[in-house]
């Protein structure tokens, strides 16, 4: 399994109408066919020293293998994500692990 964990920071000019769109498009990823988990959320309420709650999205993703991540990044709606909303990126980190 490949777990797939990216997290976003927008850009502080981000608007709340294009928050809402950045977050309607990520949840299509959820239909790409070879993503066996999906959860999309923002930073939990937790208070702790080692926690870092500056990121805007958290995506995280589960694949059966890298075959599926290599499907996943090179889909369409994987693409079409990419190319209408990495203008708001500020920053992004992603953790692959398996």
């Amino acid at each position: 399994m490949i777990a797939h964990h990216v997290l976003f920071w927008l850009k502080a000019d981000t608007t709340d109408e294009q928050k809402i769109a950045f977050q309607k498009s990520l949840s299509t990823l959820e239909k790409i066919e070879v993503v066996k988990f999906f959860h999309l959320g923002i930073p939990a309420p937790i208070e702790r020293a080692v926690i870092d709650t500056t990121y805007t999205f958290s995506l995280f993703l589960a694949f059966e293998d890298m075959a599926a991540h290599d499907v996943y990044q090179t889909h369409p709606l994987h693409k079409a994500f990419l190319e209408e909303f990495r203008v708001f990126f500020d920053k992004v980190i992603i953790y692959d692990a398996e």
